[in-house]
């Protein structure tokens, strides 16, 4: 059967969406043929959340092949539990798997949502294709989902993939808990601090920034500093090109390490690819093994802002897939 229906629940921290789409299975196309958001107040009880979900498709499982959820972490894809995420406060075990399956009588499965992301463009987007392919956030934070040798990694307890907490120098933009990590170089949050701590500087020295008029530098992010680079403004220039010298440096750790085919970057590369594309690609030419960058890509993420749906779908893919073996 190369057409089947998925259902998609995507866990946010406020926001949950319901999904429910058709894939082919033989050449990757989908298609959203409903979608329902549900607001999350904090404090309301995670199983009535997975009611309203489960309710909020009832008139889509018939004919549905699999459900997938995706959710921050940690988790446990192997158990379908969810271990208290930062963004969840009080999902603490929560049963998800085994409580959906049994309310609806599908198959399901859960990941985090970098797993989920992976997937979403290794099934249906950039990564389309290939076998061993990494997937970078670069987002609000940085993290990572891999597919190797045609299947999802997720390591022992599915922390495989958070590069975002490595340690790229002694000093730097705290992230992930840790000065200088990738995720404080190279995240939207991060790239927003790197614009300050430059700002704080000229504005100490008695120069003006044009980007910070007034100068607050609270109000710098990465999106008014990608807009004065874009501009020419050589001090939001400099902060992107810190962040992308950093990202080089993490790629070329990537490509050494997994040797993979394509690294595809979402969020804040895809949007500002021009402004890190340059000195990414000579960081990794004077870093990463030659033999193995020849073979890796680097490309940004094709599913933009509805890679949250595309993800969950992928998640109930993988999940029928593992099913059909």
């Amino acid at each position: 059967m190369a057409s089947v229906k998925l259902i998609g629940f995507d866990i946010g921290g406020t926001k949950c969406a319901s999904i429910v789409g058709t894939a082919n299975t033989e050449n990757g196309d989908i298609s959203i043929d409903y979608r329902v958001q549900i607001e999350t107040p904090k404090g309301t009880d995670p199983y009535k959340v997975f009611d309203m979900l489960c309710d909020s498709v009832k008139d889509y499982l018939d004919g549905a092949v699999a459900i997938g959820i995706s959710c921050g972490g940690p988790l446990n894809s192997k158990t379908g539990v969810i271990l208290s995420p930062p963004n969840l406060v009080g999902w603490d075990n929560i049963k998800a798997v085994d409580y959906v399956s049994e309310k609806t009588g599908i198959p399901t499965a859960i990941q985090n949502d970098a797993n989920a992301c992976a997937l979403a463009e290794w099934k249906f987007g950039a990564g389309r294709g290939y076998s061993n392919l990494v997937f970078y956030t670069f987002g609000t934070g940085f993290g990572a989902g891999l597919i190797l040798d045609g299947r999802l990694y997720a390591g022992t307890n599915d922390n495989a993939g958070e590069i975002g907490h490595v340690r790229l120098s002694e000093y730097g933009p705290v992230g992930y808990g840790k000065s200088g990590s990738v995720e404080g170089f190279c995240s939207g949050s991060g790239i927003a601090k790197i614009g300050q701590n430059l700002a704080l500087e000229k504005l100490q020295m008695g120069k003006t920034v044009d980007f910070c008029p007034d100068g607050d530098i609270s109000k710098i992010t990465a999106k008014t500093l990608a807009i004065a680079a874009e501009n020419g403004d050589e001090t939001a220039i400099k902060a992107y090109e810190i962040s992308a010298r950093m990202l080089g440096r993490t790629c070329s750790m990537t490509i050494d390490i997994l040797n993979p085919e394509v690294i595809v970057i979402g969020s804040v590369f895809q949007r500002s690819e021009k402004l890190f594309r340059k000195i990414m690609e000579k960081t990794v030419n004077e870093e990463a093994l030659s033999l193995s960058a020849s073979v890796c890509k680097i490309v940004p993420a094709e599913l933009g802002d509805k890679i949250g749906d595309y993800a969950a779908l992928a998640v109930a893919l993988n999940r029928y897939t593992q099913i059909n073996k």
